[in-house]
């Protein structure tokens, strides 16, 4: 690919930037004018332009004054709006409800976290029985003055007596990580830095633990420059980091990751190997005593054809669920002993409903299922033998089932879409599910109600939609409607509680959520059919949910709205660009925008298995045809669009949304208003907190309600 780059003088930029006027909500706003570069980049033949390619530095001080002309236009916009005020009291009304997270026990004592309502960050908590009063282990909120620094990760040792625990700033993936003596509640002088995509996982001893992180960037580099080589380390208490073991690395293959736990037995690590996509490796490292003694972990698979993930190490019998002959997953079990090629044994065959994960506690397998995009949890003994369902609440989503193999219980969450998540406790040799803890909210469940629907694609591909209002909804379609959606990366969409859908659905609007292909509700078969060259189902399944909302008069088009954040904000842009009449209003979030150039910050590379890349001259060609920066079509009629995107986000670099909208806003699209709403200090959605969650998602349901011409609630 050849580029041909003549970059304006700064002095041309910075003066682009003038605030040409401030908007009214009920009036189009005038946008400050963006600067555009001579910039084109040939791909196989076909020459792109890309004007806004300065908008990818953002340090620069021409993208710092672009961001707050932008921001000065938005906030006006928004600020003028009746509904933003009323939208965001009710926002935190509902938000502000006692959380807790899902309890896990480590050396006889219990860890759970807990927010109280509206603290920034929630609290891990940890007491040595359920009835006991419990003390705080970590508290998040006094990290930072502005609740900005969250806890990324942590783990405690098999003791029960030292968390490691990793700090991310402003949003960021980088973390930092530490450990803290629990009894003291002091943090111990290890310090470990550049750690990314890492858990950490503790050896028996409590001597150290296993971590993965890159090498320090390049000065200027650590927001967008691209994340390869990562290594597996050993870190030793008391050590320097530059004192840590080398476990597991490949100086040959600059996207291989490593991931490691530690078996429940203690006598081996798994160490997964991923780079990019669903499909990984697996090794096994041996462990001495519960030490770490060095050596080379032994391959199970690096072909990288399959999914494959541990589940459990008995004797010497490596239990894995994999999705190898298998779309829609199964359990294998690996002698680890036999000489030659291994003999895998199926333990657990593959089934109608796709299973999501699989866990081991009380020597029991606990496999968690989706069918039609709602959870069903199977009980088998480790030889493979049926042993029941676990009873839950209804048709929602369950997650959890964390534990040991000599632990008697486990806890799982549930929720549905108007269903706030409760905690359950899991007797596993009785197989009795008893309540934990239930939250009281001021949503009042009962009134009410969620259906499921099936909705046929372009193809006649029939997929599940979940849609949740009011008791008593009239089918007039004249009822506000917001419509979600992802679809990709084998992640599936079951449905749970959220604060955004209480709130639009409090405020009389109808909720859905779409379970689209692309993701993983029915296995590695339907991800891949929402992939690469067939990426274009993603987006005629979501326009075929928006025309099935309309033919059934839940709604019309002038009172849809869809949203999507990530992935799913390029499925916004995408379908915007593709359907503009279908929709009233689109609020994309930290979307992956510009599909030639993705995989060229920091982690955007091990997107390619789902993408594909511009390098290759038919991805390109299907890439070049659906991306939202590249099919914005002048001269059509687009509905009102709100950008949002965070200036620290080193996952979706804000330049995505940066270009994406500038593109926007040059373009004749109608009178409808095209904003970006730039948050400061934050990042791609982790650990934000709790008031930047609050006002966003608060504006972007009044800009939808002032779209839509909806008093305020």
């Amino acid at each position: 690919m050849k580029n041909k780059t003549t970059m304006a003088h700064k002095a041309v930029a910075l003066a682009a930037f003038a605030l040409l006027g401030l908007a009214h909500a009920q009036t189009a706003p005038t946008y400050p004018v963006t600067a555009k570069v001579e910039q084109t980049d040939t791909y196989h033949g076909t020459v792109v332009a890309d004007p806004y390619r300065w908008l990818e530095d953002d340090n620069s001080e021409q993208t710092k004054a672009w961001v707050k002309a932008q921001n000065q236009v938005t906030d006006a916009f928004l600020e003028a709006m009746p509904q933003r005020l009323p939208v965001r009291k009710l926002y935190t009304d509902l938000y502000n409800f006692e959380k807790f997270g899902i309890p896990f026990k480590e050396g006889g004592r219990y860890f759970w976290t807990r927010n109280n309502g509206l603290q920034q960050q929630a609290v891990l908590y940890t007491a040595k029985s359920l009835k006991a009063e419990p003390t705080v282990a970590l508290d998040p909120n006094t990290l930072s003055k502005d609740g900005t620094a969250a806890l990324g990760g942590y783990a405690a040792s098999h003791d029960g007596k030292l968390l490691a625990y990793g700090v991310a700033a402003a949003g960021s993936d980088w973390q930092t990580w530490k450990v803290r003596d629990l009894r003291t509640g002091r943090d111990l002088a290890d310090k470990l830095e550049w750690v990314k995509f890492s858990s950490a996982a503790w050896t028996p001893d409590g001597k150290g633990f296993f971590y993965s992180r890159y090498d320090e960037p390049a000065e200027g580099a650590a927001l967008t420059g691209a994340n390869y080589f990562q290594k597996l380390f050993y870190h030793r208490l008391g050590t320097p980091q530059s004192a840590d073991q080398l476990v597991a690395a490949n100086p040959n293959e600059k996207e291989w990751g490593f991931g490691a736990e530690v078996s429940d037995d203690g006598k081996a690590v798994f160490i997964t190997v991923w780079k990019g996509g669903e499909k990984n490796g697996l090794m096994v490292l041996p462990l001495v005593k519960g030490a770490y003694a060095g050596g080379e972990p032994k391959a199970i698979s690096l072909a990288f054809d399959a999914q494959y993930v541990p589940v459990t190490l008995t004797g010497n019998t490596l239990i894995v669920k994999t999705d190898k002959d298998a779309p829609r997953g199964r359990l294998i079990a690996i002698d680890l002993k036999a000489s030659g090629k291994q003999p895998w044994k199926t333990l657990v065959a593959e089934s109608q409903d796709a299973m999501s994960s699989a866990s081991v506690v009380g020597r029991r397998l606990l496999l968690n299922y989706l069918r039609d995009a709602s959870t069903v949890v199977r009980m088998h003994g480790l030889d493979g033998r049926p042993l029941g369902e676990v009873a839950l609440p209804g048709v929602g989503t369950a997650s959890g089932f964390a534990g040991r193999a000599s632990d008697k219980e486990t806890f799982f969450s549930y929720t549905s879409l108007t269903t706030p998540s409760a905690i359950y406790r899991l007797d596993v040799a009785r197989n009795k599910v008893e309540l934990f803890k239930r939250p009281q909210t001021a949503f009042d469940a009962d009134q009410f109600v969620t259906e499921r629907a099936f909705v046929s694609s372009k193809d006649g591909t029939r997929f599940p939609v979940f849609i949740a209002h009011k008791k008593g909804l009239k089918l007039d379609g004249n009822n506000p409607t917001l419509l979600y959606g992802y679809g990709g990366f084998n992640v599936p969409m079951t449905p749970g509680y959220g604060i955004t859908a209480a709130t639009w659905m409090k405020m009389g609007g109808v909720y859905v959520l779409a379970a689209i292909r692309g993701g993983g509700e029915y296995g590695s078969a339907w991800h891949e059919a929402g992939t690469k060259l067939k990426k274009q189902n993603v987006f005629d399944d979501f326009i075929a949910a928006g025309e099935w909302l309309v033919a059934n008069k839940y709604t019309q088009p002038a009172k849809l709205a869809i949203n999507g954040g990530s992935n799913g904000g390029l499925l916004v842009g995408a379908v915007v660009n593709q359907r503009p009449e279908l929709f009233g209003a689109a609020v994309p979030q930290v979307g992956v925008m510009d599909m030639l150039r993705y995989q060229k910050f920091t982690i955007g590379w091990a997107w390619e298995p789902d993408y594909g890349s511009s390098d290759k001259p038919d991805e390109f060609k299907a890439l070049l045809a659906y991306s939202p920066l590249h099919t914005i079509k002048s001269g059509a009629k687009y509905p009102a669009i709100l950008v949002t995107t965070g200036d620290h986000d080193d996952r979706v670099v804000p330049a995505h949304s940066f270009k994406y909208a500038a593109a926007l806003q040059a373009a004749d699209t109608g009178a409808a208003p095209k904003l970006i709403r730039i948050e400061t200090q934050a990042g791609h959605g982790a650990g934000k907190p709790t008031s930047k969650i609050i006002e966003e998602r608060a504006d972007m349901l009044a800009f939808i309600a002032n779209t839509f011409k909806m008093p305020s609630p």
